[in-house]
């Protein structure tokens, strides 16, 4: 099957399914029941040091680079081959992390995995705690949220300004909105069970979800539904101590649509 008949075969068999275009490159067989899917657009030397330091875990867990459209040449076959990565998804169609979120959904529940480990392609989380997330999977549980704010949990070098936002409105606000305590609700190192990405009342595969939408609406949702088991594990997020912080929000045009796109999810806007 080529790359192009991939996508159209997901649509021809969940045809309510919205997702992005995307290509295929498939350099390993499936191996595990689950899968860690890496979103990344041009991050160069980060995501080769991060492919690098998961090599390890391909034993136990699947590696599935979802590329929102690179152009640096940092995800080049013979190096994406020799990091143990199974396959390479780049995401032709509009949108960015939510449409990338819906891309590795599609593929990944397509393939049969029972759940995904999702995490950043920039550095900085510790994928140590990838274990962890697949222990939680095997327990049973529907989503997991990676948290530097419980026991065990560490948060380095974040800036003062993410923090206060964190802890004084966004925490807050998804708290209230799903009905549970939330600690870490920016943290993108989280793992969904399969049967909560195919749930038709949460309907991740929708168009409307095109930048930040989907995570923020999974954290609600499964935490609002009784028949999903949620729970938070401690990670460690680390930033580094000089330079540019490694981040695709802008400070005033992106903070304020993450800010949108917060309060349209606490509002249930994005319900189906």
């Amino acid at each position: 099957m080529t790359k192009q008949d991939i996508a159209k075969s997901i649509r021809n068999v969940h045809k309510s399914w919205e997702f992005p275009d995307f290509d295929v490159l498939e350099l390993q067989s499936k191996k595990n029941k689950y899968c860690v899917c890496v979103f990344v657009i041009n991050e160069g030397e980060r995501i080769q040091k991060q492919l690098k330091a998961m090599k390890k875990y391909a034993k136990q867990i699947d590696i599935v680079v979802a590329d929102g459209g690179s152009t640096d040449g940092s995800l080049e076959k013979d190096f994406l081959k020799s990091q143990d990565v199974r396959v390479l998804l780049t995401k032709r169609g509009k949108g960015k992390l939510s449409a990338q979120m819906r891309m590795a959904f599609a593929w990944a529940t397509h393939e049969g995995y029972e759940g995904v480990v999702v995490v950043d392609g920039n550095g900085k989380d510790d994928i140590s705690a990838i274990p962890d997330f697949i222990k939680l999977l095997d327990e049973g549980y529907d989503h997991i949220q990676g948290s530097r704010f419980i026991p065990g949990g560490k948060a380095v070098n974040t800036p003062l300004s993410r923090e206060i936002g964190l802890h004084l409105v966004h925490a807050p606000l998804i708290s209230l909105a799903s009905r549970k305590r939330h600690t870490d609700t920016t943290n993108g190192f989280r793992a969904y069970s399969a049967r909560l990405l195919k749930d038709e009342d949460v309907s991740v595969f929708r168009d409307i979800f095109q930048t930040y939408e989907l995570h923020y609406h999974l954290a609600i949702e499964s935490s609002r539904r009784k028949r999903y088991k949620t729970i938070e594990t401690p990670v460690t997020r680390a930033y580094p101590k000089k330079g540019k912080t490694p981040t695709k929000i802008s400070p005033l045009k992106g903070n304020a649509h993450v800010m949108s796109v917060l309060l349209n999810a606490v509002a249930g806007k994005y319900r189906k």
